[in-house]
């Protein structure tokens, strides 16, 4: 297995699009608009094999010390052969360099993200003066990790869980 990880170009799109859409269908991954994929093709990392996009993950920066993690996803066949962890490493690592010191997901997978240092948290974990400009903002990440009602419709069943880095 030859597995390429890299930043996402314009022309992995479609392949982002068609793995984030088998996730969708059975309620792991919110939908995205794929304009929305084109506006955010600078956050994305993905696993290429052959050609093919056959994993995906982002990074969305929140505020100045912390990001999410979105949209990890791999095709089914290559699913507990290092293809997800080499995508969040890769992601972990840019995190980092831009300067980011904690990393946020909500996600069904637990244990997958627990194996990389991932912690279950409860409540909002920023200042209250942070947390007041967090409010502004319109991104539903944002509304996610501060644990708002307005999310909880999407997020029924997820966990939200930080990584400190």
């Amino acid at each position: 297995m030859s597995i390429e990880i890299r930043p996402a170009k314009t022309q992995d799109i479609p392949g982002i699009r068609a793995l984030i859409d088998t996730y969708t269908l059975g309620g792991r991954l919110l939908n995205k608009e794929t304009v929305m994929l084109y506006e955010d093709v600078q956050e994305f990392t993905v696993a290429i094999e052959n050609g093919v996009v056959v994993g995906c993950g982002a990074l969305h920066v929140l505020w100045e010390d912390l990001a999410e993690v979105r949209t990890v996803a791999v095709v089914d066949t290559l699913k507990g052969q290092g293809v997800g962890h080499q995508i969040l490493e890769a992601i972990v690592d840019r995190a980092r360099v831009i300067g980011v010191s904690r990393i946020f997901c909500l996600t069904f997978e637990t244990a997958f993200f627990g194996r990389h240092g991932f912690e279950e948290i409860h409540g909002t974990p920023v200042d209250p003066d942070v947390y007041s400009e967090l409010l502004r903002s319109y991104d539903t990440g944002v509304a996610e990790f501060l644990d708002l009602e307005s999310v909880k419709p999407n997020t029924l069943g997820n966990t939200r869980m930080l990584k400190l880095l």
